[in-house]
């Protein structure tokens, strides 16, 4: 169990998910910078959010709803909460978060919806088995089930989570294609200190062979 001044953020395991460097700079360093497309999602979470509560037929809908788990250390918001009333009247919880882009390669999205589910267990002592993930660009729901590998990959990155904030210390960068869309790729600089550090690797061991 973790105490209260020990929860972080629910979006930093999204953000180590995606990059573990990016989860260090955001939330380690408190570097933040903004492009377009983080500028709209902020925008599509903060409609959502001022929407309100509202009911459908069998669906209620809740919005901006806080969270948090003990066990895991985590605190934060989910954009919106369905609840559908089940065949024995009961209400069964169903998170759903709002990304601006499309589905992306890794499990990134999926571990912070997960993270939200487990939250919302430990709260209301229920079962939740599966929510969705709602992507602006392409305007479609993505079903999201916590089976049980989901369910390990998000409590293992919780600890990891931890693990790398209370270090301290951020990561050294690596190159790759998912660098093009992060809004911290000027302050990261995965290319050039990537590159510097290959020419030091380089000169190093011409000294070594010399030597």
């Amino acid at each position: 169990m973790y105490s209260e001044d020990d929860l972080i953020q629910l979006s930093a395991l999204q953000h180590y998910a995606f990059c573990p460097r990016q989860c260090a700079l955001i939330h380690v360093e408190q570097v933040w910078a903004e492009n377009r497309l983080t500028a709209e999602g902020r925008i599509m979470h903060e409609h959502v959010h001022d929407e309100g509560d509202e009911s459908r037929g069998d669906v209620r809908i809740e919005r901006g709803i806080s969270m948090r788990s003990l066990r895991l250390g985590l605190i934060g918001k989910a954009d919106v909460v369905e609840y559908h009333r089940q065949a024995d009247n009961s209400w069964q919880p169903f998170p759903v978060e709002y990304k601006h882009g499309k589905p992306k390669p890794d499990d990134s999205d999926k571990v912070q919806l997960c993270a939200q589910a487990l939250c919302l267990e430990e709260m209301l002592n229920a079962s939740i088995p599966a929510g969705a993930l709602f992507y602006g660009k392409t305007r479609r729901r993505l079903d999201v089930v916590f089976d049980d590998a989901l369910r390990q990959e998000t409590e293992a990155a919780a600890i990891k989570t931890h693990k790398l904030i209370d270090a301290g210390i951020t990561p050294a960068p690596v190159y790759a294609r998912r660098c093009e869309s992060c809004s911290l790729m000027a302050e990261c600089m995965p290319k050039t200190i990537q590159q510097k550090r290959s020419v030091e690797n380089y000169l190093k061991r011409m000294l070594d062979e010399k030597g």
